[in-house]
């Protein structure tokens, strides 16, 4: 009996060991596919002076990864943003992981794939038995529930959404979003991972999209509905927004730029778990979809990127 008269309260060893557990340094990080984002997220952790293990589904995929992280940096350079010795220092970083296996001296792997649910949730099970038990994983993903893509863990409280904007190492936003079992040396771990990053981190609840996609897709969600209606041609929209509301480029650009299917995923993430009949996907967003014309990566999209300069397609 204890002092107040009550019995002793029992833990078990996981909870001794959770009672233990305090933020972890990441000195090491995973990351998982090397394409616009994943290759974004290796290039800001390698000039932090963290070491990045760089994975994706084929080693030519890899190697084009780090062919565009090379020529970002270079870009960098030529700005005076990093000296060559931190570029040649920071690539020297970065190794590519052929495997799950090579992802096991990590303190933290970030997942970086497409915005598929199905997909991700492969890549969580698949890895998890290739890491040891204190690793943290994160997901990248812009909409999908944290809680959702944790189950498919055997490390729920260990698990967290460390969102990135794109283009990664230009942006200065990440959010932070806790799964319902996130616990918090997990999310501290990831605050100071971010603040290592010279970035400024936010937190948003586990709803669909968070709040940068709950606001910014359904505003170029209408402004496709804008053009489906022919309220303004591709040019007249863009202008608008950019003289009227002083963007920095055209929704329909930015459109583009994100990727025409990557803006469906998440407006069907929002109509599926909102239920609200304001988020209902444009009808010319899934036609440009089903038509292949995804934006920039595709060469077509709202503007044909094939000659020299984009010209709109409607």
């Amino acid at each position: 009996m204890n002092r107040a008269g009550l019995p002793p309260v029992l833990h078990s060893e996981e909870d001794r060991w959770g009672d233990r557990q305090m933020a972890i340094e990441i000195k090491t990080v995973g990351v998982i596919g090397a394409g616009q984002m994943g290759s974004g997220i290796a290039h800001v952790c390698s000039l932090a002076g963290i070491d990045v293990r760089l994975n994706d589904l084929s080693e030519e995929r890899i190697k084009t990864g780090l062919a565009t992280i090379n020529g970002n940096m270079a870009r960098q350079v030529s700005k005076g943003t990093i000296t060559e010795s931190q570029r040649q220092a920071a690539l020297a970083r970065i190794l590519p992981a052929l495997s799950y296996e090579d992802l096991g001296v990590c303190d933290l792997v970030v997942e970086a794939a497409t915005e598929n649910e199905e997909v991700k949730r492969k890549i969580f099970t698949a890895l998890c038995p290739a890491l040891p038990p204190e690793t943290m994983v994160a997901t990248n993903t812009s909409s999908i529930s944290i809680t959702r893509l944790a189950s498919s863990t055997d490390r729920p409280e260990r698990f967290i959404g460390i969102h990135f904007m794109n283009p990664v190492p230009v942006m200065q936003l990440v959010e932070l979003i806790r799964g319902i079992a996130t616990e918090d040396p997990t999310y501290e771990s990831a605050k100071e991972f971010i603040g290592k990053l010279n970035k400024t981190a936010t937190v948003s609840e586990d709803f669909p999209a968070f709040i940068v996609n709950r606001i910014l897709l359904p505003m170029i969600n209408e402004a496709i509905y804008t053009l489906y209606e022919g309220v303004g041609s591709v040019e007249a929209i863009d202008t608008a927004m950019r003289l009227g509301a002083n963007h920095p480029m055209g929704p329909l650009q930015l459109a583009d730029f994100i990727g025409l299917d990557t803006c469906l995923s998440i407006m069907q993430v929002l109509h599926e778990g909102l239920a609200d009949s304001k988020y209902r996907p444009c009808p010319l967003l899934v036609k440009y979809v089903e038509a292949g014309w995804l934006g920039r990566k595709a060469k077509r999209g709202f503007y044909d990127y094939r000659g020299e300069k984009p010209v709109p397609t409607r």
